[in-house]
């Protein structure tokens, strides 16, 4: 810490310079600016009318919505086994495209950095569009269907997977990979003995993770057109069937809660 002295010479412990105290007093003001700058944008742009209103129309939106329509339940068997597969296929998929890019992008094993840069290239593209927009680009393409949904699951699980995987390949310990080198093995055994070991509970911990939040993703994908239940919650909510909205909402929360299930006992019993 900073040291100034008193008129006796005397040591004083200062917490900082006065240069910096001000940069702190400089720094918490243009927070507090920016604060209240976008606090006076948001509230110049909403209608506070609606707002103060939001109270009685919640309670109306949810009386509507109960009880549920129970026998709707039905309807709702194909559609959700529709998003099971979605979000499984997808996953599979996603992994599958992955795995390699993950090798090619981590440093300790990657063939070259421009190899590298391209991978990783793939890799931030992947994560940078959300899923939703990846099933309205596919849908404009491929059409309507399970067909898109898949697809959009996969190039978006393309990132999360190939980031964490290339991150854990290179925290792997480089002994193993190095006494095995010096054995004389090929690039691909050293990969195969000494690489793949150590990344494989990683790998297939992400992979689980990945897909337990696919199920959620992949609710909402029909409401663009690809597939799955929230075909069903469009149209419901487009002919305000709220009593069926509700047995949707319920049939989402528990198959979320089943796949949360699933995915911590699978990861509890690799990890």
């Amino acid at each position: 810490m900073p040291v100034s002295t008193t008129p006796q010479g005397q040591p004083v412990w200062r917490r900082r310079t006065t240069r910096a105290q001000w940069l702190q007093y400089l720094a918490w003001l243009a927070g507090v600016s920016l604060f209240l700058l976008c606090w006076k944008l948001i509230s110049d742009n909403t209608m506070w009318v609606f707002v103060e209103d939001a109270g009685r129309q919640g309670a109306d939106l949810i009386s509507r919505m109960t009880p549920p329509k129970w026998g709707y339940a039905n309807v709702l068997w194909k559609p959700m086994w529709d998003t099971i597969n979605i979000a499984t296929l997808g996953t599979a998929l996603g992994i599958m495209m992955a795995f390699p890019v993950a090798f090619l992008a981590a440093r300790n094993t990657t063939p070259h950095p421009l190899v590298r840069s391209l991978a990783l290239m793939v890799i931030v593209s992947s994560r940078s569009i959300n899923s939703l927009i990846w099933a309205m680009l596919l849908v404009t393409i491929l059409g309507p269907g399970v067909l898109a949904g898949i697809i959009a699951i996969a190039l978006r699980s393309i990132g999360f997977v190939g980031k964490l995987l290339y991150e854990a390949i290179e925290e792997i310990h480089p002994t193993p990979v190095e006494a095995i080198s010096a054995t004389g093995a090929s690039r691909l055994q050293v990969m195969n003995y000494g690489v793949l070991p150590q990344v494989m509970p990683a790998f297939a911990g992400i992979s689980v993770y990945r897909w337990d939040i696919n199920i959620r993703e992949s609710t909402v994908l029909g409401l663009v057109g690809a597939g799955g239940i929230g075909l069903q919650l469009n149209a419901s909510i487009n002919s305000l069937a709220w009593d069926q909205v509700s047995v949707i909402f319920i049939m989402i929360f528990a198959t979320v809660l089943v796949s949360e299930w699933i995915s911590a006992r699978v990861r509890h019993a690799i990890i």
